[in-house]
């Protein structure tokens, strides 16, 4: 298929919903990109807990999704899911930037931020958690109508290049968000105020909320192809047959010796031995379902488990590398400084231009090498990615090990290491994303049933939400055995050696990897 035929493959709907969740990722990017300089500048919190906090509240807003998925596939339709997680996320950013706010009047305390703060991320969390894999297996799923006008003989790869072309758009999407995101609230929240800093993007939220409503008309909505009961009905109706087979029993113990009461109980028994046939089926039911969601996990828990250290790499530049930027010579001119948490914007303009030469100049390449149509498969796209995030942290290790050099000569607050030094390391990180982020939405979003579209998604996002929680994890673990590395003082903290300890144990992750991909079956 031509690569202009296919973009005209997005339909309508596809379009709109790749647009709202760039202003989605506009809103989340525009709160999380600078809130460890919130954290520590505002809030006065230590280098260490500022990252911290930040990485449990990334990986509880990537673990939600897990969480809130199995209710959305079984209990809820996706359109419901994101109108009643919309209003929970814009609730959460309200409550933020009221927060903001009312910080200068509230008195201040240094062991731990104030709850309302707390509160607010984590009712965004609790949106998040519902909003956006739904809001990406309902994008999906716009595509499913059109399988019906493709012929017989190329409908499955005509649909399989669509679904692809439709998460890197997905991507390309989001990623426009984030870049703005980043570079523009990063500005407004360092010089205009941290009030304005947080409305931005609850105002941009809300609009995304008001323009997905607007589309309802032309959305396809996804009938269940089961008509049987919801899958929490049927864990419900198992308990009961379990708990009516045991009082069976007994009453069938108590009453053996007790022929003519028996006789007199016949009638009643057979019409509860109907009820309870019922019921059993109910349970098998339910009991099929749950055993096949854990054996989907299960199946790819080792892979799952093999790309948590490249969640925690992408935890750094929200954290360290941000605080990194703030010790750095970031004057253009004589008037403008650059924002240091403005640097993550490298990241997304690095997918964005060079996401299009993945398709034209990458997969015809690589379909030269291997005499492959596909070029390479997912599993070998994501192992790609995996290299170049350990890449990206032996360079930061690198650009920091010369930071620390430079800083120890002059004693100056501000290094004269321009921050420029570091947009490597963030570039590579960029690259790494269009090989392996996308990867990974399209192998969990692939390897699961149909009507588990959702947790597939959802899976894809536990990755960064337990990758955060290992961030914090190490951290604590690293600060347990040496203070120095994280010290408030940035001229003593070595970070350096925490870059190189990454970037060793993700290479270890790698070639674990690997080994486990020479022995994964896929189940489609």
């Amino acid at each position: 298929m031509a690569e202009g035929q296919t973009t005209k493959g997005l339909n309508k709907p596809c379009i709109l919903l790749i647009v709202i969740a760039g202003m989605e990722r506009f809103a989340f990017k525009g709160v999380v990109s600078n809130l460890v300089t919130y954290l520590t500048d505002v809030v006065k919190m230590s280098n260490s807990s500022a990252a911290k906090t930040v990485n449990r509240w990334c990986g509880f807003t990537s673990l939600m999704p897990l969480l809130v998925a199995p209710l959305a596939d079984s209990c809820l339709d996706q359109y419901t899911t994101i109108l009643v997680s919309s209003f929970l996320y814009v609730l959460g950013l309200i409550a933020l930037t009221s927060t903001a706010l009312v910080w200068p009047w509230i008195p201040i305390n240094k062991a731990n931020p104030s709850s309302s703060l707390l509160w607010s991320l984590y009712m965004i969390s609790l949106g998040q958690g519902g909003y956006n894999p739904s809001l990406q297996a309902f994008g999906a799923d716009q595509l499913e109508n059109e399988e019906e006008t493709l012929p017989a003989f190329t409908k499955n790869d005509q649909m399989s290049d669509k679904k692809s072309l439709f998460f890197q758009w997905w991507y390309f999407g989001i990623c426009s968000g984030c870049l703005l995101g980043v570079s523009l609230m990063a500005y407004i929240q360092d010089t205009l105020g941290w009030g304005l800093g947080f409305a931005v993007p609850t105002i941009v939220m809300v609009t995304s909320v008001l323009f997905f409503s607007c589309g309802s008309r032309f959305y396809a909505y996804k009938q269940a192809k089961e008509d049987g009961v919801k899958a929490f009905e049927k864990i419900v109706h198992a308990v009961k047959a379990i708990a009516s087979k045991i009082l069976n029993v007994r009453f069938a113990l108590s009453n053996k010796s007790d022929l003519v009461e028996l006789e007199l109980q016949e009638k009643p028994l057979c019409h509860q031995d109907l009820d309870v046939t019922e019921d059993l089926n109910k349970s098998s039911s339910g009991a099929i379902h749950l055993r096949e969601i854990a054996e989907v996990i299960l199946h790819l828990l080792p892979i799952w488990v093999t790309l948590l250290m490249f969640a925690v790499i992408f935890q750094q530049p929200v954290t360290f590398f941000t605080k990194q930027g703030m010790t750095m010579k970031r004057n253009i001119g004589t008037i403008f400084k650059i924002p240091p948490a403005a640097l993550q914007s490298a990241i997304t303009v690095s997918i964005i231009l060079l996401m299009p030469l993945y398709g034209t100049l990458f997969i015809p390449f690589t379909r030269l090498l291997t005499r492959n149509e596909k070029g390479i498969g997912v599993m070998q796209r994501m192992g790609i990615g995996m290299i170049l995030s350990v890449m990206a942290m032996v360079i930061a290790a690198l650009v920091e090990t010369k930071r620390l050099d430079i800083s120890r000569k002059t004693q100056s607050q501000t290094v004269p290491f321009s921050i420029f030094w570091l947009l490597p390391q963030y570039i590579l990180l960029g690259v790494s994303d269009i090989f392996t982020v996308i990867g990974m939405q399209q192998f969990f979003y692939g390897e699961v049933p149909v009507r588990m579209r959702t947790m597939g998604i959802a899976l894809y996002t536990s990755v960064f939400g337990v990758g955060s929680f290992l961030s914090a994890f190490i951290i604590s673990l690293v600060e347990y055995f040496t203070q120095r590395w994280f010290s408030d003082n940035m001229s003593e903290a070595r970070l350096d050696k925490y870059y190189w300890l990454l970037a060793i144990t993700s290479g270890l992750s790698f070639l674990t990897f690997v080994i486990l991909c020479g022995f994964y079956k896929s189940r489609v």
